[in-house]
């Protein structure tokens, strides 16, 4: 009897695990959040393409519109439980360690609720004849800017 309700704890702090995982995918924190779950799957043993797949989860998620965006959640919830129940059940992982990770992950999503996300840009200096960027970083990019021709006073 105990047996089965530990089998139903971890079956919860699973479905818990994986909840949270996917909510993460959508945000701002994914990138964290996919470090934590990645040292903690390279920690375990785990299958070395188990990142892949939640990289590949998490686009599908960002690229659904929003008529299979529930669809894609749900899939996306069942592929990371799956993924967590499998680490349990080949006993690669214990609950305590699985606690651990979740706890991190809940915490870093209740961050990402709460930290305010306004942005306010000011530009100064002169006139701009041309695009204005602020960004982290930006690749393959290329402006062309036509000048207008000088003149050279004599």
């Amino acid at each position: 009897m105990q047996e089965e309700k530990m089998d139903g704890e971890l079956t919860a702090l699973v479905a818990s695990g994986a909840a949270t995982l996917v909510s993460l995918m959508v945000t701002d924190s994914w990138t964290r959040a996919r470090e934590l779950v990645g040292r903690f799957l390279a920690r375990v043993g785990s299958d070395p393409h188990a990142i892949a797949d939640l990289d590949n989860t998490r686009t599908r998620l960002l690229t659904t519109d929003s008529s299979e965006g529930e669809q894609a959640g749900t899939s996306a919830r069942t592929l990371c439980q799956l993924q967590l129940q499998q680490l349990v059940e080949a006993g690669s992982v214990t609950s305590a360690e699985l606690r651990v990770l979740i706890a991190s992950l809940q915490q870093l999503a209740a961050n990402s609720m709460t930290r305010p996300e306004t942005v306010h840009n000011a530009i100064s200096g002169g006139i701009q004849h041309g695009p204005v960027i602020q960004s982290g970083r930006i690749t393959r990019l290329t402006f062309r800017v036509h000048q207008p021709p000088t003149t050279l006073e004599e």
